[in-house]
């Protein structure tokens, strides 16, 4: 198996999953995600979609997803000044990739109601 160097840390990846879980891993990066999937978002609409994140977990959040290029962050010069999230072409890839879990935890859900 060929692994990958992990940017930022002596260890390697070990397969595909193991890169992706580094870009998503994190109780609301996935929720970021499917928030920002119709549109573009500012920072209190994303808060306001996700209850329970505090400001700081979500910004900390928001601030990987850019790292990772996931996440493009565009700040526009007004008074008030407005800053807006939006999915990269990567994150739109990203988002694809994620349909198919989402369909399966779905399913998952209703068997167990059943």
């Amino acid at each position: 198996m060929v692994t990958v160097g992990r940017p930022g840390a002596p260890d390697a990846y070990h397969c595909g999953i193991d890169a992706a879980m580094d870009v998503i891993g994190g109780k609301w990066k996935v929720l970021i995600l499917w928030a920002l999937d119709e549109s573009p978002r500012r920072f209190g609409e994303l808060r306001r979609m996700l209850p329970g994140v505090t400001e700081k977990v979500l910004t900390t959040q928001l601030r990987e997803l850019e790292t990772h290029g996931i996440v493009s962050r565009e700040v526009y010069d007004e008074v008030p000044p407005r800053v807006e999230y939006a999915l990269t072409e990567s994150g739109v890839a990203l988002g694809s990739a994620l349909q198919p879990l989402s369909l399966w935890g779905r399913e998952h859900v209703q068997r167990k109601v059943r």
